[in-house]
């Protein structure tokens, strides 16, 4: 784990992670519908109010790379273009059980920004070899 009193980032097993700035963000704990195949991810009624209406051009940032997609905010259930978040779910290998939190960047009545934060949902390997892989002993987490 890196970290340096000038920079909030710490950086784990390859994954950065920083504190949030107060802007707006939401975060998911990501399911079925959120990943192949149907790869659909509804944005939360809390940021509505933040968010402008219409079809907005956004950009997700992760790490140094960034996807480019369309915010739907003229329907009922505002949400992201569904091709270009599986492209982003796809290249990000992301599962069902990985967390996420999208950070407003920026946000005008022609683009929207996210700084997106992952947290992988996987159970790291020292605590499967101590569980013995085995469905009926729970692994406790203390």
């Amino acid at each position: 784990m890196a970290k340096s009193s000038s920079n909030p980032v710490v950086e784990l097993n390859g994954q950065e992670f920083w504190p949030l700035s107060g802007k707006p963000y939401f975060d998911v704990i990501l399911t079925k519908s959120h990943v192949k195949p149907i790869y659909q991810l509804g944005i939360p009624a809390k940021l509505e109010p933040v968010l402008p209406s219409g079809s907005i051009h956004t950009v997700l940032t992760f790490g140094a790379k960034s996807w480019e997609m369309t915010y739907n905010g003229e329907k009922r259930h505002k949400q992201f273009d569904r091709k270009s978040w599986g492209a982003f779910v796809d290249e990000n290998n992301l599962k069902a059980g990985d967390g996420l939190v999208f950070e407003l960047k920026e946000c005008n009545s022609t683009q929207i920004g996210f700084r997106v934060q992952i947290l992988r949902g996987d159970i790291p390997d020292e605590l499967l070899e101590k569980a013995n892989c085995e469905a009926e002993k729970p692994i406790f987490i203390q």
